[in-house]
């Protein structure tokens, strides 16, 4: 901003605070005056109304409630920590076990990745033999929730992952 650098800042809340399909989120536009702030305003207008005419508002209306209480914010706060340390193990864990079920592949990828998702280098391949034979659905790009793991399911994970990937190569 101070180098004239104009800046709009686009911020979704769905993931955050589990809002999936609630449209929650913000658009943020830091303007240098109030005559663009004017047009600006007037140019998002003319984009949004086509858009949407009543957008959802029980969305906003809980993120609002959460981030005004200092309780609630506090409690939030303390379970994204609580969720993100449990995925972080997850991803450690996970790496560990497919090294104990024989994987040779390098994963160190996916512990050094961050948040809910891992790239694992799988091939699209891999990927759909995965879904069809272990009903374990990931994106074919090799995209996975590791909020799904836990240590109920992570060795047949591990196992059906080494299955497919064993003596192929994968991308980290």
């Amino acid at each position: 901003v101070n180098e004239g650098h104009n800046v709009v800042l686009a911020q979704s809340f769905a993931k955050n605070f589990g809002l999936y399909g609630e449209r929650t989120g913000t658009l943020s536009v830091v303007c240098n005056d109030a005559a663009e702030k004017s047009a600006v305003m007037s140019q998002l207008k003319l984009i949004i109304r086509p858009m949407y005419s009543s957008p959802p508002i029980h969305g906003s209306s809980i993120v609002r409630t959460v981030l005004t209480d200092d309780g609630l914010t506090s409690e939030y706060y303390e379970n994204c920590k609580e969720m993100a340390t449990r995925i972080r193990a997850m991803r450690e864990k996970l790496v560990e076990t497919l090294k104990g079920v024989g994987s040779t592949h390098d994963w160190s990828h996916v512990t050094e990745q961050i948040g809910m998702f891992a790239f694992t280098g799988m091939s699209s391949d891999m990927c759909d033999e995965l879904t069809s034979k272990y009903s374990i659905f990931l994106t074919r790009d090799g995209r996975i929730s590791l909020a799904g793991l836990n240590d109920g399911n992570i060795e047949y994970v591990a196992k059906a992952i080494h299955s497919v990937t064993d003596g192929k190569s994968i991308t980290s």
